[in-house]
């Protein structure tokens, strides 16, 4: 294959998933409930999520709370970006309150009208 196809066959790909996320119905998705499980499993239940969007971030604290009781304070910070005429909340980073532990999350909220969704 010489490098002209090349470049148009991963241009055509690159255009092609592009076109695919366009298409993701984020009204489409469940309301955000105040309890959820966590997308890091273990039976951790993501308690008090309530995402704010102020200028180009979305943020909120939470609590995760094993299955024993414990629970650990944190925040979570994301980028908003407009989208489908709300807010995608998307690339989250997470920190807990006593700056012992941080992470990235996979979940997305979009927020529409006040209305709040999370990613299924």
């Amino acid at each position: 294959m010489n490098a002209l196809k090349l470049i148009g066959l991963v241009a055509s790909s690159t255009l092609l998933a592009a076109a695919a996320a366009a298409q993701e119905n984020y009204a489409a998705w469940p309301l955000l409930q105040p309890e959820f499980p966590s997308t890091g499993g273990g039976g951790i239940a993501i308690r008090g999520y309530n995402p704010v969007v102020a200028g180009d971030t979305c943020a909120t604290d939470f609590t995760a709370v094993e299955p024993n009781g414990t629970a650990y304070h944190n925040i979570v910070e994301f980028g908003a970006v407009p989208a489908q005429g709300g807010v995608l909340c998307t690339n989250g980073r997470w920190r807990a309150r006593d700056g012992s532990a941080s992470g990235t999350t996979p979940f997305r909220v979009f927020i529409k009208d006040g209305v709040r969704r999370g990613s299924p």
